[in-house]
C-alpha cells in the first residue's frame, strides 16, 4: 500500500458508549458531594413532611436517595459500568460513615458530660466520707486501683501470651499445638463474668479475701488470649527469609527468635498488647465479684477491698443522684483518656524499637 493511501485512510470512530465516551462524558469531582447534599435535603424534607420524629429515619431515607440518585445520574451521563463502580464506592462510604457516627456520638457525649465535673480536685481526692448528693469527691482511689490491677494483669499476661505465640509459630506442631490453639480460641470468647466466677471459686476453696490481686487474676484470663492471637498473627508476618538467613549463619534458633523475629514484629506485638489492655481496662463484672470496691484509698493490691474506674462508674451511676451521675461521666472520660494515653505511649515505643531501614 502506498504512503498516500495510508495517509487517506479514515480513523475509526469509537462506538457509542465505549472508551471514547468515558473520556469525554464524566461527572465532575464534586458530584458525590452534590448527591449527598441532595440526599440529605430530600431525606429531611420527606421526614419532616411525613412527621417522622426519629432523625435515624431521616438519615436512612437520605442514604437511599443518595445511592439511587448517584446510580441513575452516573448511568445517564457516563455508563452502567461506571454507575456500578460509583454505587459500590458510595456503599463503602456510607458504611464507613454509619460506623463512625456512633463513635463520635459516644466521644462527644462523654466529653460534654464528663468535662463539667473533671478537675484537679476530682483527680486527687477519693470518695471517703462523701455522700452521693455532695458535689465534692473524686476518683483518685479508683484510678490507683485501675493502674495496679491492669498493671498486674499486664505483667502476668504479656510474657505468657508472648511465649505461647512464639511456641505456636516457631515450634508448635502436632496435637499439642492444635489443642493450645483450640483453647486459646475458646478463651477469646469467654465472658468476663465467667472468668470472675472461676477466680471466685478458687477464693472460696482457699479462703482468700477480696483484693485487687484477685481482680487482676481474672483480668489476666481475659487478656492472655488477646495477646496470644495478636502476637501470633504478627509473628506470621515476619518473612521466612529472615529466619533462614539467621539460621544459615549458624545462629541458634532461640537467638534468632530473640534478635530477629521479635524485633521485626515488635510494632504489631506492642499494638496487640495495648488492645488487650484496652479490652480489660473497662471490665466491671470481675471487679464487683472479686474486689468489692472501696471508698478509701488502698494502694496495696494484695490486701483489702479496692476500687477501679469501671466499678466507680457503675457505683456512682447506680446512686442516681445528679452529682453522682456527673462523677460517673467524669470517670468515664478519665478511663477513655487512660486508654488513649496508653495507646499513644505504645505507638511511640513501637516506633522507637522498630528496626531502622538502611542500617
Amino acid at each position: 500500500m502506498s504512503h498516500a493511501a495510508v495517509k487517506d485512510t479514515p480513523t475509526p470512530t469509537p462506538p457509542s458508549g465505549g472508551l471514547g465516551d468515558l473520556s469525554q462524558r464524566s461527572l465532575p469531582r464534586w458530584a458525590p458531594v452534590g448527591f449527598a447534599a441532595l440526599g440529605i435535603a430530600v431525606g429531611a424534607g420527606i421526614g419532616a413532611a411525613a412527621g417522622l420524629g426519629s432523625k435515624v429515619q431521616w438519615g436512612l431515607i437520605a442514604v437511599v436517595v443518595f445511592l439511587v440518585v448517584s446510580y441513575v445520574a452516573t448511568s445517564a451521563i457516563e455508563n452502567k459500568r461506571q454507575a456500578k463502580d460509583r454505587l459500590a464506592t458510595s456503599i463503602v462510604w456510607v458504611c464507613f460513615i454509619l460506623a463512625v457516627i456512633p463513635l463520635f456520638s459516644l466521644l462527644w457525649t462523654t466529653v460534654s458530660r464528663g468535662v463539667t465535673s473533671l478537675s484537679i480536685n476530682f483527680l486527687t481526692h477519693s470518695m471517703a466520707g462523701v455522700l452521693g448528693t455532695d458535689s465534692n469527691g473524686g476518683v483518685y482511689h479508683a484510678l490507683v486501683g485501675t493502674l495496679e490491677q491492669v498493671g498486674i494483669a499486664t505483667v502476668i499476661a504479656t510474657p505468657l501470651g508472648l511465649l505461647t505465640a512464639v511456641y505456636l509459630v516457631e515450634y508448635g506442631k502436632g496435637a499439642l499445638a492444635k489443642a493450645v490453639t483450640f483453647f486459646v480460641d475458646v478463651m477469646t470468647g469467654i465472658p468476663s463474668i465467667v472468668a470472675g466466677l472461676f477466680i471466685l471459686s478458687l477464693m472460696l476453696m482457699t479462703n482468700t479475701q477480696p483484693s485487687g490481686l484477685m481482680g487482676a487474676l481474672a483480668l489476666t484470663i481475659l487478656m492472655i488470649p488477646v495477646v496470644v492471637r495478636s502476637t501470633e498473627e504478627m509473628l506470621k508476618l515476619v518473612p521466612n527469609e529472615l529466619r533462614e538467613s539467621a539460621l544459615a549463619l549458624g545462629v541458634p534458633k532461640w537467638r534468632m527468635i530473640l534478635k530477629v523475629v521479635l524485633p521485626t514484629a515488635i510494632g504489631g506485638i506492642t499494638t496487640g498488647v495495648m488492645l488487650a489492655i484496652a479490652r480489660i481496662a473497662g471490665e466491671t463484672a470481675p471487679i464487683i465479684l472479686l474486689v468489692f470496691g472501696s471508698q478509701l484509698i488502698n494502694t496495696n493490691p494484695f490486701e483489702g477491698a479496692q476500687s477501679s474506674l469501671p466499678f466507680y462508674i457503675y457505683e456512682q451511676y447506680k446512686l442516681g443522684e445528679v452529682e453522682s451521675v456527673n462523677r460517673a461521666w467524669a470517670a468515664a472520660l478519665v478511663l477513655i483518656a487512660f486508654v488513649m494515653i496508653l495507646n499513644l505511649v505504645a505507638r511511640g515505643i513501637a516506633r522507637w524499637k522498630a528496626p531502622k531501614s538502611g542500617r
